[in-house]
């Protein structure tokens, strides 16, 4: 298996690995990254004490959830309008501002009904980075180097998601929760500053559309069987790990295990092996063709959620682990892979994966809690391997689609 479309016109003005520019926008869109993603899965390990405060279950009390990342999936493609006007690195510079003000406003929410609200505009703040920063690496960066960039971004969110969980469920046992999230506040708030020291000026500028273009150019870019394809492996994907770290944060808290909130914080330490793996697979996926690392991924992924079935407290993490490196192996692949099966619409087609990646994130997030009410860990488990399941189909039918197209 290996690559079989590829961009038909050389860019020329891109950062090249190992130039400077090149070297300051990986780490500017890293900082954005640990910013972002510290932000919008703030309250992931404060689920069981948002449900104690509050009164809510889990299935609500992971709306605090979903409200950020659905949000950041609804305005996913209109954040990219207004980014096409105002400038990318100034949308996700003052996305990152907004959404932590609105992350210090939360940390005192008065009612869980406020909470929410504040977590959904956090999330409309986020779609104009997040929605934003995968097109401006690939349109910033020379296609000799994207992969390894987008690993490198991909690398960056995993260090925010793991960097954000760990804070607030360390500072939860010490302070309570709304401290936790003040603290995770002013530790976006720095990450932000560093964004904006770092950033290099925009090297290309994307053309305005109007409303109505950009609607018909999202209908033709979904009617290639291709690109609908890999856009559905994100929507499974991410549903499957939100959930996962959703329900298994209740199931470590219970019993048998009766893990306290800071022993917990420490089990999201498995993000950093997503650190590690979104580059290595954005290198790999270079040099051995994405297919074969994306297939690769999936099924890892799918090893993962198996080994998390034993009550086995080693197991479990080891399980974690393994799911973990799966996910961001397949999410660093496949949104290098995004641009270039959308060539002609590159830029679009970034957009149209983050939207499907959050969407499944806020849509699954919720409703693999039925799965957990019902059977518990192993009901979940098979809900989370039939959606790892239907993401290796789209993955194989994309490779076999390009093959027929070459």
């Amino acid at each position: 298996m290996t690559d079989t479309a590829v961009l038909t016109e050389e860019p020329t003005g891109l950062h090249r690995p190992g130039a400077p520019g090149y070297r300051r926008l990986n780490a500017a869109m890293g900082l954005a990254g640990l910013a972002a993603f510290g932000i919008l899965y703030a309250t992931q390990p404060l689920l069981p004490q948002l449900s104690g405060e509050f009164g809510v279950g889990p299935t609500r009390a992971s709306l605090s959830v979903s409200a950020a990342t659905g949000a950041l999936a609804l305005f996913v493609l209109p954040a990219t309008a207004v980014a096409a006007r105002v400038g990318r690195v100034r949308s996700i510079g003052i996305g990152l501002l907004v959404a932590t003000v609105l992350t210090a406003l939360s940390a005192v929410a008065p009612t869980y009904a406020v909470l929410l609200a504040l977590r959904l505009l956090a999330g409309v703040a986020l779609a104009a980075v997040v929605a934003v920063a995968m097109g401006h690496v690939a349109a910033e960066v020379h296609p000799r180097g994207l992969g390894a960039a987008m690993g490198l971004y991909v690398a960056g969110n995993s260090l925010g998601g793991v960097g954000g969980r760990v804070i607030t469920s360390t500072v939860v046992d010490l302070a309570g929760w709304r401290w936790a999230v003040a603290v995770l506040a002013a530790c976006a708030l720095a990450a932000t500053v560093g964004f904006w020291r770092l950033v290099p000026p925009a090297v290309s500028t994307p053309r305005p559309r109007r409303p109505a273009e950009s609607r018909g150019a999202l209908r033709r870019l979904l009617a290639d069987p291709a690109v609908a394809a890999l856009v559905a492996v994100p929507f499974l994907l991410m549903g499957a790990f939100v959930a996962t770290y959703n329900y298994l944060t209740y199931r470590l808290a219970g019993a048998p295990f009766g893990l306290p909130s800071a022993v917990l914080g420490l089990v999201f330490l498995a993000y950093l092996a997503g650190t590690v793996s979104s580059a290595v697979a954005g290198r790999l996926a270079d040099r051995l063709g994405r297919p074969r690392v994306l297939v690769g991924s999936t099924l890892l992924m799918g090893a993962g959620v198996a080994l998390t079935l034993p009550d086995r407290l080693p197991l479990v993490v080891v399980g974690l682990v393994v799911l973990t490196v799966g996910f961001f192996g397949a999410h660093a692949t496949a949104s290098g892979w995004a641009p270039v099966v959308g060539a002609r619409r590159a830029g679009l087609t970034s957009a149209t994966y983050v939207c499907a990646y959050y969407a499944g994130s806020s849509v699954f997030g919720a409703l693999v809690g039925l799965a957990w009410h019902a059977g518990g860990w192993g009901a979940t488990a098979a809900a989370l391997l039939l959606l790892v399941g239907l993401a290796l189909c789209c993955a194989l039918a994309v490779t076999a689609l390009l093959r027929r197209r070459a």
